[in-house]
Order: C-alpha cells, then structure tokens, then sequence
C-alpha cells in the first residue's frame, strides 16, 4: 500500500478530489501554504494500492495543468519613479500543477 500526498493550487483542490471521488479513491484534504507567492495551497492524501498509484498520479495531472498568468508588479517607489509616474510591470507567472510525493505505508487500519 501506498500514501500519495499531492500539493496541488488551493484553485484546483476541489477538482482534484472531485475527480478522484468520481473515480471511487477517498482523499483527505488539509490547507497548507508556501511556496513563491506565498499563495493557499491544498494537500490531499490519497490511500492507494501499489497498482493504482500511476492511475491516481493520471488523474492529478489532467486535472490541475500548469498554466501562466500575467500578474503587474508596482516597483519600490523612489525619486525616479515617483517623477515619471508608475510603471506597472507586467511578468508572467506559471500557475497550477502538482507536486507529489509517494511513500510506502508500514500500516494501515480503518476503524
């Protein structure tokens, strides 16, 4: 038996474990943050049999899909900048995915 933890955007959380209920996998979901934009991010932990690990692993992938957004930084106001109005600085950041960790149980029971 396997545990699948899978750090997914707080914006795909729900899909994700729609998707994996559909598919008859229990999934237990836990709020965390991190990461660059210091953004909410969601972790499921997803019990699952050695066989059904790449299955689960599918389901993740196709669900939450890294995708770009184009996010306007105000620069540190100064002399320079406060004299030639602000520029808004357009910079493209990627969005989405996953990152999955497995690991092996030593022991389960659900009582």
């Amino acid at each position: 038996m396997k545990i699948i933890y899978a750090i997914v955007s707080s914006d795909d959380g729900n899909r994700v474990t729609d998707a994996l209920n559909e598919h008859q996998y229990s999934v237990t979901k836990l709020a965390t943050t991190g990461g660059f934009l210091k953004k909410g991010n969601t972790t499921l932990m997803i019990g699952t049999e050695d066989e059904q690990v790449e299955v689960v692993i599918n389901l993740i992938k196709d669900t939450c899909g890294k995708r770009q957004k184009i996010t306007y930084n105000v620069p540190a106001p100064n002399l320079a900048s406060v004299s030639s109005g602000f520029m808004m600085m357009p910079t493209t950041v990627e969005l989405g995915g996953a990152t999955i960790f497995v690991t092996d149980v030593e022991r389960f029971e659900k009582i």
